[in-house]
């Protein structure tokens, strides 16, 4: 009785199993497990058997012929040892003759060669033109093409470059690398040896077995190459015979049984394609590049120029902290530097060789012995004049201040050890450096506009001079009695140093920021 009714109970757990689904997960997948056996028996590919957990030599036999067809392109991708290498390739086929020659012309040599015969201001509107005519012709076809192609590029070498000779030395061990001579011996294996390799093979294999029409790629190879990679009748057959596989996803099945997986689903990873844009900006980055070398190699020489104009000599040393040695340091540690430690030098000596000598003999000399028609119209000199002597006196104070023992110097010089490990040490270091710069930039933009106020009175004290009813200083003969110099010369002596002073400013001051 109790026989009875323990095959009755399993009879009915049976049959409420099948009608409503079993809760035992390990019994569902076997069963799903067989229900994968079953319809990969009913293939014609005879890659497995399941029974045993065996691979084939059949499937051996399929990947040894595509091996075979791919082996020169695996020699030619392996010459290859810059990745970024097919990219350009790609982008050089794709450019058209007017790029061409247009990219010939915008390397940093070429440019540099230009400038022997063309002024730099001019250069550079060429250079601009250049570029746009370049990027122009990249249209949203041309872009698509190029990047479809990259894409395809990166698919096919991606699958030739598969390690075909690992998986297939598991079959037979006899096998020779790139090696075709007579026929191998493929046994059959246990699954579990190329699962990996199995997996690995899908990947590469199914971005070959889209809708790719293959014929563009060949004919780049034949145009850049001289020669295509692969026949195109064989390449056109591995990707046939691997879409009427992928459709009939026996590779799948096999890797599902292999790893009793009936969940695994193949990971295609999509190909990156996005090359022209970084192409272009690095493209403008060069020649922009080369320009900035010849601008800045221009500016020096000007700047050179009016320093040796000014101090008979390049080499103005007036700042003992603010100085590019300094801000060197500071950024090599990836913090703010200076920005204007270089024209702030060129004041500071300005005010002590000139303002304090030069055109304090020639304010002084017109301020104090001059009698002007009226007050007002020594007023903007007066001013401007007392203004650069407080300059020169704020300009020490605030390079001392950077000194190690001046107050921001031992700020810096105490958080600098600090900022590996403090962020609040960089960012208050980054602040006082800040504030310096927009210090400094106020003394030089300051002192430059006194320097023009100055500039533009000695101007008009010139004329004044030599007209017969002076109008803004009514006693120049008297003046010249307590003069050293004739006035004025030293009023043209002064202009001029005013000129070419503010011209150095202004020469520095552009591209400081």
């Amino acid at each position: 009785m109790a026989r009875t009714e323990s095959l009755g109970g399993g009879f009915f757990r049976n049959l409420f199993a099948s009608l409503f689904g079993s809760k035992d997960p390990e019994a569902e997948k076997r069963r799903r497990l067989r229900a994968i056996a079953k319809s990969l028996s009913k293939s014609h590919y005879h890659f497995y058997r399941a029974g045993s957990n065996e691979v084939l030599p059949a499937f051996a036999k399929l990947i040894y012929e595509i091996y075979k067809a791919v082996t020169p392109v695996q020699v030619m991708f392996q010459n290859v040892q810059n990745q970024n290498a097919f990219k350009r390739f790609v982008i050089e086929y794709s450019l058209s003759d007017n790029q061409r020659k247009i990219e010939e012309e915008l390397t940093e040599e070429a440019i540099l060669a230009k400038n022997k015969t063309v002024p730099v201001n001019q250069l550079v509107q060429q250079v601009k033109e250049s570029l746009d005519v370049f990027e122009g012709e990249f249209g949203t076809d041309r872009i698509n093409t190029a990047e479809q192609l990259y894409k395809d590029l990166l698919a096919f070498k991606d699958f030739c470059m598969y390690d075909f000779y690992f998986m297939l030395k598991k079959f037979d061990s006899t096998l020779v690398e790139k090696q075709f001579t007579g026929n191998p011996r493929f046994d059959k294996i246990n699954g579990e040896y190329v699962a990996d390799d199995l997996k690995d093979f899908i990947t590469v294999a199914w971005n070959v077995t889209g809708d790719t029409d293959w014929s563009p790629l060949m004919k780049m190879f034949r145009e850049m190459k001289g020669v295509e990679p692969v026949s195109p009748g064989v390449w056109k057959k591995i990707v046939a015979k691997l879409q009427a596989i992928r459709q009939s996803e026996v590779f799948e099945m096999m890797v599902q049984l292999i790893t009793e997986n009936p969940d695994f689903t193949p990971v295609v990873a999509e190909q990156p394609a996005a090359i022209v844009e970084p192409f272009l900006d690095k493209f403008k980055l060069e020649a922009t590049a080369a320009l900035h070398k010849l601008e800045s190699a221009e500016k020096n020489n000007r700047v050179n120029d009016i320093l040796t104009k000014l101090f008979s000599t390049t080499v103005i040393l007036y700042l003992k902290n603010y100085t590019e040695q300094n801000s060197s340091n500071l950024v090599k540690k990836h913090l703010r530097g200076y920005l204007y430690y270089e024209p702030l030098n060129y004041l500071k000596g300005f005010l002590l060789e000139f303002v304090k000598k030069d055109i304090r003999e020639y304010s002084e000399l017109i301020l104090i012995r001059g009698k002007w028609a009226s007050a007002p119209l020594s007023s903007p000199m007066s001013n401007a004049y007392n203004d650069l002597l407080s300059a020169s006196e704020a300009i020490s104070a605030f390079d001392q201040n950077f000194a190690e023992d001046g107050a921001a110097g031992i700020k810096i010089k105490t958080l600098l050890p600090r900022i590996q490990h403090d962020a609040d040490s960089a960012g208050v270091i980054n602040r006082l450096v800040t504030d310096a710069n927009e210090q400094a930039k106020s003394f030089i933009v300051d002192s430059t506009r006194n320097l023009i106020t100055i500039g533009k009175t000695v101007k008009s004290l010139l004329e004044d001079e030599t007209k017969k009813s002076p109008e803004m200083i009514i006693n120049w003969k008297e003046i010249e009695h307590y003069a050293d110099h004739p006035p004025k010369e030293l009023g043209i002596e002064v202009y001029k140093k005013i000129y070419l002073f503010v011209t150095l400013m202004q020469t520095c001051m552009s591209g400081a920021e």
